[in-house]
């Protein structure tokens, strides 16, 4: 009988210390995984992602607000040293906005989502305005808004409207485009106008006769005495510019 327990207690022994060795090794590979699998921040991504549309912003006028959609926080990534955001090719921070940030080692890639809005004021019609009148002063209201949410081409400087001409009568209120205000006209078809040769150092001067009308900055065709045609670009006072 005495024998039987020792022969026991020597069998539990031995598989108690099997099991220490088992669970020891277990401890030290998940160790080994854990220093390989370093998880990333997700909150870094965040704040990298907002910093980066803040320099995508510069330039933009008025109050630039960013927003940064959250990221799944069930989300697992290896931690990355070297992180590289971009836009798609083509896009800019602007309205929503996508952006991709990506690691080289180890290789992963995700996208995020944005909203940047740019809060600054434009200018509307103060009042209805009749298609050929020239704009003044008195005829724009100022706004303030998301410029993300509105048309290409709006104005957002008075004096980049003053002085043009309504293409198409407005109603009062209307956002005001650039395509709905044309420049006035610097040079008119058949128009006596003196051409300017500019070089490296000189300048040339001669009579000339327009073939089309051109607003300031506006490309021309001029004809010289001698009957050639020559492009220029339409400037005040009656003047085209040539560049040599």
């Amino acid at each position: 009988m005495h024998c039987n327990l020792k022969k026991q207690w020597i069998k539990a022994a031995v598989v108690s210390a099997c099991a220490g060795m088992f669970i020891h090794a277990h401890a030290q590979e998940a160790s080994r995984e854990n220093a390989v699998f370093q998880k990333q921040d997700l909150a870094q991504l965040m704040q990298l992602a907002e910093d980066f549309l803040k320099r995508e912003s510069t330039g933009h006028p008025g109050d630039v607000q960013i927003q940064v959609t959250p990221i799944d926080r069930h989300l697992k990534l290896v931690h990355c040293p070297n992180l590289q955001i971009a836009l798609p090719v083509g896009s800019r921070a602007w309205g929503k906005t996508s952006m991709a940030i990506s690691c080289m080692a180890p290789k992963w890639t995700i996208y995020m989502q944005a909203k940047v809005s740019v809060i600054a004021d434009y200018y509307v019609a103060a009042l209805p305005l009749s298609q050929g009148h020239t704009v003044v002063a008195e005829d724009l209201m100022k706004v303030q808004g998301d410029l993300t949410k509105l048309p290409a081409g709006i104005f957002t400087d008075p004096a980049q409207a003053i002085g043009r001409t309504v293409n198409i009568s407005l109603m009062s209120g209307a956002v005001l485009k650039q395509e709905m205000l044309r420049m006035p006209m610097a040079i008119q078809q058949g128009q006596t106008v003196t051409l300017k040769t500019v070089g490296h150092g000189f300048e040339v001067s001669t009579d000339a006769k327009a073939l089309n009308n051109a607003a300031e900055g506006q490309a021309v065709q001029v004809k010289v005495v001698s009957g050639e045609v020559i492009a220029g670009i339409a400037r005040s006072g009656g003047q085209v510019e040539v560049s040599n």
